[in-house]
């Protein structure tokens, strides 16, 4: 069984036990974590309608397409504040590893979520 890009969760989880489901948009993620878990799966398995359904409208670009020469190869989750079932906002800080055009590289971002119409979205960098 392989683990699900974003590590699983619990760790270790499969994709199918993981962010699959989100994926195919059989559920939506409960938590801000869950959710930012499941877009960074997105940008690692190419479902680019993933990423423009859980991005929020007022700040998606209009592009949203997942770069082909990009590999996502790891993810670690440094903090969440917030961004529980029961909350209306949340961030997520992250640090994503890749390698682009043969370059390894990362990514680390504080992420904030919010709820619209009762299911989390990316809105983007917070503005910390």
């Amino acid at each position: 069984m392989n683990v699900c890009p974003c590590g699983g969760l619990p760790a270790g989880a499969s994709l199918p036990e993981c962010c699959g489901p989100a994926l195919a948009n059989e559920v939506w993620p409960a938590t801000a974590e869950t959710l930012m878990r499941s877009r960074y799966t997105a940008f690692a398995t190419g479902a680019e309608d993933h990423l423009f359904r859980t991005w929020h409208p007022r700040t998606r670009p209009t592009d949203t397409s997942v770069d082909p020469e990009t590999r996502w190869t790891g993810l670690a989750v440094e903090r969440v504040v917030d961004g529980g079932a029961e909350d209306d906002h949340g961030v997520v800080e992250f640090t994503a590893s890749y390698v682009s055009n043969g370059e390894p590289g990362r990514l680390h971002e504080v992420s904030e979520f919010t709820r619209r119409a009762k299911r989390w979205m990316y809105v983007g960098p917070a503005s910390e």
